[in-house]
């Protein structure tokens, strides 16, 4: 990848057509999206699903059966590498080094100077909390402070195209949130993020588009009010005394003692829907139509699976 002109006028990410098959079970059917440069972009799915098998064909490591898949208007290669960060889910450092020793190691490999390397370090570890372990074998930390260990590693290059995988994973609510702000921070200074997670809050923050991905299909794909729209958009919350009728303007979604949630028909009117339930004598004490959260979306898309898995 370069930092410099664009090749072409593709988006930085370019997938079309792509399948994958592993001998006779197809893992990727036809998939095609893009990730235009300095957006932040959520790759969501269940496991098993076929995004790690997407990363690692677009990254090299696995041949696709068929289709293109291109970064920065060309497939992957190693000399690429530099303009690159690659936080995968599953973790590798050399555990039995220094913190320091580790992050000064990676960075020279990244094209850092030494002491540049080192400075980088220290003023990120101190960033993320853990400035006085630099010292300390990484076989020594908690998983969380190797986590921020590895994701510094991940981002000291200044990466063009940022691809992380369950980066929370481990994370409490008070370094998820610090690691947003990384994520941020990273994206303010002009990279491109490719994220995978199953946080559905932080998709909502932090990503402009996404695609759901199940069975090696792209169930939904575009910015996070599109794919809300193609799951019908709006959920209706109501406090209620009395029985709901049942109506066509909507679908009774779920109605416990007294709190019900309504999904309206197509094109189906909020202000109509309320009007109606007034009508019918139902005593309404709230009423608050809101969009289907991502958290909804991804329970009814692999509800079923996740609890299989679980």
């Amino acid at each position: 990848m370069s930092a410099s002109t664009p090749t072409t006028s593709e988006p930085l990410v370019h997938i079309a057509n792509f399948r994958m098959d592993f001998g006779r079970t197809t893992v990727i059917r036809d998939l095609s999206f893009g990730i235009e440069r300095g957006e932040t972009f959520g790759f969501l799915g269940s496991n098993g699903s076929g995004k790690t098998t997407t990363i690692r064909a677009l990254l090299g490591i696995y041949q696709p059966t068929a289709g293109v898949l291109h970064i920065d208007g060309r497939p992957f290669s190693p000399e690429a590498g530099e303009r690159l960060g690659y936080l995968p889910e599953e973790r590798g450092l050399y555990k039995k080094e220094s913190v320091i020793d580790v992050m000064v190691y990676f960075g020279r490999l990244k094209g850092l100077g030494a002491e540049q390397s080192r400075r980088w370090s220290r003023e990120y570890l101190e960033r993320v909390g853990i400035g006085e372990k630099e010292k300390v074998r990484l076989d020594k930390l908690s998983g969380g402070q190797q986590q921020k260990v590895q994701l510094g590693v991940t981002i000291m290059n200044e990466p063009e195209l940022l691809i992380l995988d369950e980066p929370t994973k481990g994370f409490d609510p008070v370094n998820r949130r610090l690691l947003m702000d990384i994520i941020d921070d990273q994206k303010r200074a002009g990279s491109t993020v490719m994220m995978v997670t199953h946080q559905m809050e932080e998709v909502e923050r932090l990503c402009d588009r996404v695609i759901l991905l199940k069975d090696g299909v792209a169930r939904a794909y575009g910015t996070v009010e599109e794919v809300q729209e193609q799951f019908g958009g709006t959920v209706i919350h109501v406090d209620h005394g009395g029985d709901l009728p049942g109506s066509p303007a909507y679908r009774v979604l779920s109605d416990d003692d007294g709190h019900a949630e309504l999904e309206p028909a197509d094109g189906g009117d909020p202000a109509a829907i309320l009007r109606s339930l007034v009508d019918a004598g139902v005593e309404v004490s709230r009423f608050a139509p809101t969009r289907k959260s991502l958290d909804d979306i991804f329970v009814e898309v692999y509800g079923a699976e996740s609890r299989e898995e679980d």
